[in-house]
């Protein structure tokens, strides 16, 4: 008998075919998450899954399906996921690290550039008709060209935006939770530094950490009010990564000069006010959304799914334990 499998979100055709050729696949053929109801309802006789981010996979959902052997999650982040709760199934579960470094550094970048140069502003001011006449010292932004930028969390995307940097001579400083190589720092052109001591020098702080218990509200009103006046906030991590009550206080008083986001703490909601200030950036959850990223991430996880419902251990499963 064909085992079923659920996908909750459009993958491109070709992954799609793939999945059927050996399962019965069920999925989501629109640009959108699933109801929480449907989702439910559909996952009771299935054995796999192919989840999104935006798919809370809790005790709930694992309670309406007896069945599920396997978790494939296209992400590399999987905080949705009580990975605990499929541990104790003995359900693996897997995700799509390192196919999204080069697009969400990419991503961390144009933010930088943009929220400096007031990219995003000034576009508005044009389509709005504001763009009467040139003046020498109108609409100024700030130059990135030999500045400071501190990053927080030197895995793979903290590296890869620490190399674009290089190219505008900026010099680099990182804290992550451990050390890296000093041949790694040679290369990148990066210095370790204290928290305190990033935030203090940085003209612009970008933050590249997973989420987890420690690094919930990481950036909030002491680590804002450490920054320098004219520094910026970049976020394309994760959005509880920061308080987002205290962003906006501090944006409003101008106690810093602007941030640029991709992720919010409760996404996909908005702290009211932030939408009404011209000194932030507001994307909508794209790092890694470029065809070529998004279709490498879809075929990682569906290539974990084929593996762990084969009885063979997924390339990227993150509860190894459940094969011991």
């Amino acid at each position: 008998m064909t085992r079923k499998i659920l996908v909750t979100g459009r993958l491109p055709g070709e992954v799609l075919s793939a999945l059927a050729e050996q399962f019965d696949a069920a999925s989501q053929h629109e640009d959108r998450p699933m109801e929480r109801r449907r989702l439910l309802d559909a996952v009771g006789d299935k054995e796999g899954l192919l989840c999104m981010i935006t798919d809370s996979i809790d005790e709930e959902l694992l309670s309406h399906a007896p069945r599920l052997k396997m978790i494939a999650n296209l992400g590399v982040g999987y905080n949705n996921i009580d990975v605990r709760a499929a541990t104790a199934r003995g359900i693996p579960v897997s995700n799509t690290p390192g196919v999204l470094t080069e697009a969400t550094a990419d991503l961390a970048f144009t933010l930088l550039l943009a929220i400096a140069r007031r990219v995003v502003e000034g576009d508005r001011r044009v389509r709005a008709g504001e763009f009467r006449f040139w003046a020498p010292f109108l609409f100024l932004g700030r130059e990135v060209s030999g500045k400071t930028l501190g990053i927080i969390g030197m895995g793979r995307i903290g590296k890869a935006v620490a190399q674009r940097a290089r190219g505008f001579d900026m010099s680099v400083m990182y804290h992550n939770r451990s050390r890296i190589e000093s041949s790694e720092e040679d290369r990148l052109g990066a210095g370790y530094e204290s928290m305190e001591e990033l935030l203090r020098k940085s003209d612009f702080v970008s933050l590249h950490v997973p989420l987890m218990a420690e690094t919930r509200h990481l950036i909030g009103r002491r680590e804002i009010g450490l920054m320098k006046p004219s520094a910026y906030l970049i976020n394309t991590s994760r959005g509880p990564v920061v308080d987002e009550q205290a962003l906006l206080a501090a944006l409003q008083a101008g106690q810093i000069a602007g941030a640029a986001l991709d992720v919010y703490e409760h996404e996909p909601a908005l702290t009211p006010g932030l939408t009404l200030l011209d000194n932030v950036i507001l994307l909508p959850h794209v790092g890694s959304a470029t065809l070529e990223t998004r279709t490498l991430m879809a075929a990682m996880a569906a290539r974990n799914l084929i593996a762990g419902l084969s009885g063979q251990t997924p390339p990227n499963v993150i509860n190894p334990e459940v094969f011991s």
